[in-house]
């Protein structure tokens, strides 16, 4: 007896998907287009409603010229992106690469560095940062911050003061991350391992000519992911600035919607640039 095999008419499909396209256009594509657009007018809230007044680029010359609060927002950004991101990144792998041995209670401590991920959400992360727990006590005591504070001219001596200052809520970024390399890491066939070894190559070696290739396309992922985390997280400067923007008398929506669609901007050709950047540097290598 034949089985009768069930053929769902296109008209079906586009009926379970109707409930998220109403909601992407109501609720995403609008606010996004909407935004655009009082991003080149002057916007007042009035008794009478939301009254618009076109200013062509006056709101985004004003971010660059005269918001010096954004452009040094962006500066201090910039230079936490480029710091905490391979941190992050570097970080995930080792602990990903310990994780995945056959280790006593293995599966706890994947609970363990995952937990802050469940519980990192703006307000919660808020409180923990003035209660101080999302630092290190007394870390102006140990003898490394010394000295690298003595030498706070050096790129190498801030590079570590921001580590060891910011060395909690590193680790608070990794827990995704942690999960996505250890994904990868346990796709990789064990036969190449073996095969490796059978040939004399050492642990170093099979890291580099064997794990990191396999799962190069996961770092590019997790790079990906970690800037755009970082980007919009609740507790950003650059986001704060934004929502009080939104309510200032002299700027208003206008501007507010101006420097949203800059910092989309920024971001996505971050983000870009590194997909170029790290995708030319795997085909250069591992080709």
């Amino acid at each position: 007896m034949k089985k009768r095999q069930f053929k769902m008419k296109p008209s079906f499909a586009y009926f379970f998907l109707a409930p998220w396209i109403i909601g992407f256009l109501a609720f995403t594509a609008f606010p996004l287009v909407y935004s655009f657009y009082l991003s080149f007018h002057q916007v007042s809230l009035t008794t009478e409603g939301i009254r618009t007044s076109f200013v062509s680029l006056e709101n985004f010359q004003y971010a660059f010229t005269v918001d010096g609060v954004f452009i040094g927002y962006l500066t201090v950004f910039f230079r936490e992106l480029l710091l905490s991101v391979p941190i992050i990144i570097v970080f995930s792998l080792i602990i990903a690469l310990l994780l995945n041995q056959k280790i006593r209670f293995r599966g706890l401590f994947r609970t363990i560095f995952f937990l802050p991920v469940i519980i990192a959400s703006g307000p919660v992360l808020k409180e923990l940062q003035d209660m101080g727990v999302t630092t290190i006590p007394s870390i102006e005591e140990v003898f490394i911050y010394n000295l690298a504070s003595r030498n706070a001219d050096q790129f190498l001596s801030g590079i570590l003061l921001y580590v060891l200052d910011n060395i909690i809520m590193i680790l608070w970024y990794s827990g995704v991350q942690i999960l996505i390399f250890l994904a990868a890491l346990q796709k990789i066939d064990r036969q190449i391992y073996e095969a490796a070894m059978i040939d004399g190559a050492s642990t170093w070696e099979i890291f580099w000519k064997v794990t990191l290739p396999s799962i190069f396309p996961m770092i590019v992922v997790n790079t990906i992911y970690t800037i755009v985390a970082y980007s919009i997280f609740s507790l950003n400067p650059i986001i704060e600035h934004i929502k009080i923007q939104m309510f200032e008398l002299e700027t208003g929506f206008g501007y507010a919607s101006a420097l949203s669609w800059i910092y989309f901007v920024i971001i996505a050709l971050i983000l870009v640039l590194v997909f170029v950047i790290m995708n030319s540097q795997s085909k250069r290598r591992y080709a």
